[in-house]
């Protein structure tokens, strides 16, 4: 039998490519499934794993909870590591958003593990952050100021040893227009969070920060600009109006006032910055603490104080984007969060004689 040598080479030649193809084929096919998510959809949702599970279990359970597209990937990824035996127990916050690659990691180190959850509240100031997670038995209260500002400090005119806040403004492009003559009071967004054992607190306020870009959205910051406005104007304002009135058309029907005010170059005597000053809780304020000398004192000086007096939630940054155009100068608030408006000194008055006593 006579073999022709130019056909067996071509036939070489072809398995060959065949394979090379086939070997290109798998390797994006590998790569896609590792590497790529289920879903663009960022949705969370607790995952255990339970003590005592393996591998094969744990890919048949994020699949079945539509975590991962294929257990067959997560078995390749893990088994070519070679960590089938460090995968860990423990419940874990993921999404079909997370590559299947990201998801064994967070599985095989076992830090992504969730241990608990924090609330901050509408309304709270930095030093009621810091004492809320000391009180949790977190961080000591300075070591969250440390990072994120101590309350009323002017830092352009500091000349201590008081440490100055960290810097986000390299990650978040809404803090570069912050003067750096304040922390960040006003942008710790409030929320309830999930927080993981390795977190340590700028990897918390991280999240905090993350958490307030994605609410001051686009339009939000579109409109911001087309009112010639800047982010720390509008979330300035929010804070008094936070810390000033409770309903939402109480806070635009503020607004508007305090927006006038500022306009009309007239002083905002807000007393809740007063009260931030002086880290009273109580809404009495005296002639004296009206006379302190310090820009955050709205009777003192004129337009937005220093910076924001407390973290506004999103109805208070709308409200002070939104305002409520009226014929009113003047307002107060009972103690029981009742409002009472008025246009003129004298009715302003009568309402204090009448609803203050």
């Amino acid at each position: 039998m006579k073999f022709n040598l130019e056909t067996i080479k071509k036939k070489i030649r072809k398995i060959l490519i065949f394979s090379i193809c086939l070997l290109v084929l798998a390797g994006f096919l590998l790569w896609q499934g590792i590497y790529l998510p289920k879903s663009s959809e960022n949705r969370d949702q607790f995952f255990l794993v339970k003590k005592g599970s393996d591998l094969f279990e744990i890919s048949r359970n994020l699949k079945m909870d539509g975590l991962i597209k294929s257990n067959f990937y997560f078995n390749f990824y893990v088994l070519a590591k070679g960590k089938t035996g460090n995968l860990q127990s423990g419940e874990y916050l993921l999404s079909p958003s997370m590559s299947i690659k990201e998801i064994a990691q967070n599985i095989i180190e076992g830090q992504a593990s969730i241990e608990r959850t924090i609330t901050i509240v509408e309304g709270w100031n930095i030093r009621d952050i810091a004492w809320y997670f000391e009180n949790e038995g977190m961080f000591q209260a300075e070591e969250l100021m440390e990072v994120a500002g101590f309350p009323t400090i002017n830092y352009s005119l500091l000349d201590s040893d008081l440490p100055r806040p960290k810097d986000f403004s390299d990650k978040f492009e809404f803090l570069k227009e912050k003067p750096k003559s304040v922390g960040l009071e006003g942008y710790l967004f409030p929320d309830t969070y999930r927080i993981y054992r390795k977190d340590g607190i700028e990897d918390i306020i991280e999240k905090v920060l993350e958490n307030f870009e994605r609410k001051i959205d686009a339009d939000i910051r579109e409109e911001i600009k087309n009112q010639e406005k800047s982010v720390f104007e509008i979330i300035t304002m929010a804070s008094l109006i936070e810390k000033e009135v409770r309903t939402f058309d109480d806070k635009k029907r503020v607004s508007g006032i305090l927006w006038k005010r500022i306009n009309g170059n007239v002083p905002l005597q807000v007393d809740a910055t007063i009260s931030y000053i002086t880290g009273k809780r109580t809404t009495k304020i005296s002639k004296d603490e009206t006379e302190i000398d310090s820009f955050y004192n709205t009777y003192k000086y004129k337009g937005l104080p220093l910076g924001p007096i407390c973290n506004p939630g999103i109805e208070s940054i709308k409200a002070a984007l939104y305002p409520e155009k009226n014929g009113f100068w003047y307002y107060l608030s009972t103690p029981e969060g009742e409002t009472f408006f008025s246009k003129t000194l004298e009715e302003h008055n009568a309402n204090k004689s009448k609803y203050l006593k």
